[in-house]
This record gives structure tokens, C-alpha cells and sequence, in this order.
């Protein structure tokens, strides 16, 4: 089993900066790909950034481009969401994922269906 451990969320002013993290254990870990969702009050999970282990490419959702990096350091197994100008809108639980399948094409990891495994989530909170 592979576990997921989100960290980082918080309480930020919009215009503000915060930076999450996702620790990825147990079993050997090894996946293809990991990305980051959020969840808001009332809505549905939404894609937010996706990285691929090897090679490091990446995908964004249109609404954070230009605003928020992913990373990877595979030595830690971790993975970070770097959220640069942050809105009101941003505010919401952000999840972690990791997809055990590999996909030619990075438009899968913008799927919910296209991952294996999902943390617990880590709240973030930006305040107008």
C-alpha cells in the first residue's frame, strides 16, 4: 500500500504565497506520475498540476498557470505545490495523487480516474 501525506496548508492573504508538500510511502514506492487536486465547498475535485517522475514534465490547470509550480525531489519520494498570488478562489482542500499507470500522453494525469492513490488532503485558506 502506498501512503500519501499532504502538509503545508494554511491560512494566507490573497496576494500571498504558500507552498505544500506530499511525502509518498510504504510498499516500493514507485509510480509514473503525481499530481495535485482541490476540492471547494460545494464542488467537485478539480485538477490543479500534474509532474511526471521521470523526466519532470508537467501540466497545469488553466486557472493556476503563471501562478503555481510543481516540483519533485525524488531522493525524498516528495512532492511540492509552490502558490504564488494566491486568491480567494484558490481557497480549498488540496489533494495529492499518484498514478501507478503510465500514460503516453500528460492528459490522462489531469484525471481524477487516471490516479491509484490519494492523501488526505491539506486545507488551504486565502482570505480576501
Amino acid at each position: 500500500q502506498v501512503q500519501l501525506v499532504e502538509s503545508g496548508g494554511g491560512l494566507v492573504q490573497a496576494g500571498g504565497a504558500l507552498r505544500i508538500s506530499c511525502v509518498a510511502s510504504g510498499r516500493t514506492f514507485r509510480s509514473y506520475a503525481m499530481g495535485w487536486f482541490r476540492q471547494a465547498p460545494g464542488k467537485e475535485r478539480e485538477f490543479v498540476a500534474a509532474i511526471r517522475w521521470s523526466g519532470g514534465s508537467t501540466e497545469y490547470a488553466d486557472s493556476v498557470k503563471g501562478r503555481f509550480t510543481i516540483s519533485r525531489d525524488s531522493t525524498k519520494n516528495t512532492v511540492y505545490l509552490q502558490m504564488n498570488t494566491l486568491k480567494p478562489e484558490d481557497t480549498a482542500v488540496y489533494y495529492c495523487a499518484a498514478a501507478d499507470t503510465y500514460y503516453s500522453q500528460n492528459y490522462y494525469y489531469t484525471r481524477r480516474n487516471g490516479y491509484d492513490y490519494w492523501g488526505q488532503g491539506t486545507q488551504v485558506t486565502v482570505s480576501s
